[in-house]
C-alpha cells in the first residue's frame, strides 16, 4: 500500500473522490495533500467524497474529513460526504465528531444534487436528509 494514492476525478466544476480501500493515516494525509492541490488546478467549486465502502472511520480519519472540508472552503469550495454506513455514523457521535462544515448526503445522486443546489447551478429543493 505504499505510495498508493486515492483518484480523484473530476465532473464539470467539482471533484469526486471514491475511497474503495480500507485508508490509513498516510494516505488520508495524502488525499488531504491531493485534494488541495487539484481543487486549485481545476477550479472546483465543490468535492464529494464517497465513503460507502468504508465500514470503519477512526477518530484520526473523522479530524481529516472535517479538515478537508475547512481546507476546501478556504479554497472557495464546499465538500459533501456521500454513502456514510450507520456504524460509521454511529462511531463519529460516539468519538465526539461532529464533523463542522462538512455536509453529507445519502447517496451520489444527491450529493451531486446538493452541491448543484449550493453552486445554484440546479434547483434549491435540495433534501439531504
Amino acid at each position: 500500500m505504499i505510495g498508493q494514492r486515492i483518484p480523484i476525478l473530476r465532473f464539470g466544476s467539482h471533484l469526486l473522490v471514491s475511497i474503495q480501500v480500507d485508508i490509513d493515516d498516510q494516505m488520508a494525509m495524502q488525499l488531504q495533500d491531493d485534494l488541495a492541490t487539484a481543487i486549485v488546478k481545476a477550479n472546483a467549486r465543490g468535492v464529494m467524497i464517497d465513503i460507502s465502502a468504508l465500514d470503519v472511520v477512526d477518530s484520526f480519519i473523522g479530524r481529516i474529513l472535517g479538515t478537508i472540508a475547512a481546507m476546501s472552503r478556504i479554497l472557495d469550495a464546499e465538500t459533501v460526504v456521500v454513502g456514510m454506513q450507520p456504524a460509521v455514523a454511529i462511531t463519529l457521535v460516539e468519538l465526539g465528531l461532529s464533523l463542522r462544515g462538512v455536509r453529507t448526503a445519502l447517496n451520489v445522486e444527491r450529493g451531486m444534487d446538493l452541491l448543484r443546489a449550493i453552486e445554484g447551478e440546479g434547483t434549491t429543493d435540495v433534501d439531504d436528509s
